[in-house]
């Protein structure tokens, strides 16, 4: 299916704040909250999605002519493209009244497979949107990743076992969601983790564990301390702090401090297969994408999901081997100017 007709058709149903625009660079929805927009002045998102843009590749087709392959193994699982779906949760709220976030992560959930990938699903204040996205994984044998958001540890221990008998691969935590007001409201309070708690969440997963919202070297190593498998670089989309820098200016950083000793993803305004050559191309293991996802999902649904997927990595694929890389293992920092 043409992604540009899914984008069309999701102009006619995702109102009335995101406005499915042809390049989702945060400008059209800056400083809309609720919705997809940025908290504050609303560059952050803006940010992200630029400073790849500004990122350049260096071509080099003096190699042999082969097909390139764009498969990467993750946490035993062998996926298509290294690149996910991202969580949302709360759809009705943010993207308008066509689905509820059961059906939202059912159509994502299933076009993400169709397309060789997986998808984190989201978490919200209402328990529903965590059983239904747990349920969701479940459908489809557990190729799924629940994201948890960092409540107080009685209801972490609570979704944790939905996420179990999910038969998920893999779990994340929005570490980053600390910032959203509806969790510093509740009682007993939610927000930031020692390393201590985080170490024991972790002990309470049971499966690789993936922490999302790390903007630090600092915090990396936190996360690494802390046990996590796997972290995503990301200032969640710039809704939860003002003036934060973008993603593509901190990953190099954290994966050189890192130094192998754990997965990183990262995601903030990436949103084509260059994009995703430039983060592997600095170091990340995977990409997370997440608002044109949405735009997919709403346009055409499960073929949506598929369009985009198949669009994403087929520019992915082009860089690649316009650039002399034939597997993701052999796409390098030199490959970027």
């Amino acid at each position: 299916m043409d992604y540009q007709k899914v984008i069309e058709q999701a102009r006619t149903c995702i109102g009335p704040y995101c406005k499915a625009c042809a390049v989702c660079n945060g400008r059209a929805c800056k400083n809309t909250m609720p919705g997809p927009g940025a908290k504050g002045i609303g560059d952050v998102a803006i940010r992200n999605f630029q400073k790849w843009q500004e990122i350049r590749i260096n071509m080099d087709t003096i190699c042999e002519k082969k097909p390139a392959d764009t498969t990467v193994t993750l946490f035993g699982k062998e996926f298509s493209y290294p690149f996910f779906a991202g969580p949302v949760g709360a759809v009705k709220l943010h993207y308008g009244e066509k689905y509820t976030d059961q059906e939202y992560n059912e159509i994502l959930l299933a076009g993400c497979m169709e397309g060789g990938i997986a998808a984190f699903t989201g978490d919200g204040s209402d328990a529903r949107v965590m059983q239904e996205a747990t349920a969701a994984v479940q459908k489809l044998g557990g190729l799924g990743i629940p994201t948890v958001k960092p409540w107080d540890m009685d209801t972490i221990r609570d979704k944790m076992e939905l996420v179990k008998r999910s038969g998920a691969f893999a779990v994340a935590m929005d570490i980053d969601a600390a910032g959203l007001p509806f969790l510093q409201n509740l009682n007993p309070p939610a927000g930031s983790k020692s390393v201590e708690e985080l170490k024991e969440i972790v002990k309470i997963a049971e499966i690789p564990f993936i922490l999302k919202g790390i903007m630090t070297v600092r915090g990396a190593k936190k996360a690494l301390e802390a046990g996590a498998q796997a972290i995503v670089v990301s200032n969640h989309g710039g809704r939860v702090l003002d003036q934060c820098p973008s993603t593509a200016e901190v990953l190099p950083d954290i994966v050189k401090a890192v130094d192998g000793r754990m997965k990183i993803f990262v995601d903030g305004g990436i949103r084509t297969g260059t994009d995703v050559f430039k983060a592997l191309a600095m170091g990340a293991d995977a990409a997370l994408i997440a608002r044109p996802f949405v735009t997919a999902a709403y346009g055409a649904g499960v073929q949506g999901v598929s369009a985009y997927t198949a669009k994403t990595g087929g520019e992915l694929r082009d860089t690649m081997a316009m650039c002399g890389a034939f597997a993701v293992k052999e796409i390098t920092e030199e490959m970027l100017w």
